[in-house]
């Protein structure tokens, strides 16, 4: 579920803003725009998500096998490879969801409605601006995704390797939940300015005023107006979202792994652990 503030907090005018921080947005958007404004553009990774979680953690094992070693540095690498392929799907799906999230800011009941939802979005962007105009951002999201989805797998091997994660530990679960929730937060701590760079770009253009040529003049234009503050903006509401999402993600990944293969020593009956290291996804 994509609530709606970081972007919020992230795109808003300094010169006039509308929220003060995470508590206050969230506060305005339910006074303003009822609870369906927290919801706004959640078809979007609905659509997305379970394609994404299929790629990278089918890439990310695949990539590991094929670099031979289970290394650090290869848990890194195995990671970023499945960071860059998935922003095919990543990139016009999150310009899909800040466009639908900006949409009607402020507004009770939608008064102008310029998309009916996630797919016309995209549909009426490649109308007016082609295969560029639904990629828009994918440099921006190719630099973060890389080395957070490098961190995000690198965290969660060395998290269970550390805490012990075996199969016949009472306390697996909590474990994996654990690890799996320090992951998410390690992860967007290692890109997220240039999450906020990747949405100021995406949410350029809405209302018909272009402010920005590129990244580069988006990061120059933004800590001129705003400070290096502007490079943390959302970060709370982030990461309060990222600790349960990433838990829930990665304890469910493992846990299926686990009863799989477990399915599979006992139809082979060959002794051994019902389950390897987390690494290994």
């Amino acid at each position: 579920i994509e609530l709606d503030f970081p972007v919020r907090l992230q795109v808003q005018n300094v010169e006039k803003p509308l929220y003060r921080g995470t508590f206050h947005c969230f506060q305005s958007i339910i006074k303003q725009e009822s609870a369906f404004g927290l919801y706004k553009g959640i078809g979007s990774p609905m659509m997305g998500l379970t394609f994404i979680n299929a790629l990278v953690f089918g890439v990310q094992g695949n990539t590991l096998r094929a670099l031979g070693k289970d290394t650090p540095l290869n848990q890194f690498l195995a990671g970023s490879a499945a960071g860059a392929i998935q922003c095919i799907i990543c990139c016009p799906m999150e310009l899909a969801k800040t466009r639908m999230q900006l949409q009607g800011t402020g507004e009770y009941k939608l008064k102008t409605k310029n998309y009916k939802n996630s797919l016309d979005c995209l549909i009426k962007i490649y109308r007016k601006e082609g295969l560029r105009g639904i990629n828009r951002g994918m440099v921006s999201t190719f630099i973060r995704e890389t080395p957070s989805f490098g961190f995000y797998f690198l965290t969660y091997d060395c998290m269970t390797r550390y805490l012990g994660c075996e199969a016949e530990d009472s306390y697996v679960i909590p474990k994996l939940l654990f690890s799996g929730g320090m992951s998410g937060i390690v992860s967007w701590l290692s890109t997220y300015p240039v999450d906020v760079i990747k949405s100021r770009l995406q949410a350029d253009g809405v209302g018909g005023v272009t402010q920005y040529n590129g990244i580069l003049d988006c990061v120059r234009k933004s800590y001129h107006e705003e400070g290096w503050r502007v490079f943390t903006r959302g970060l709370t509401s982030t990461l309060l979202r990222a600790f349960p999402v990433n838990a829930a993600t990665f304890a469910t990944v493992t846990v299926f792994l686990m009863y799989m293969r477990s399915e599979d020593n006992l139809r082979e009956c060959e002794p051994g652990p019902v389950i390897q290291q987390p690494s290994s996804l």
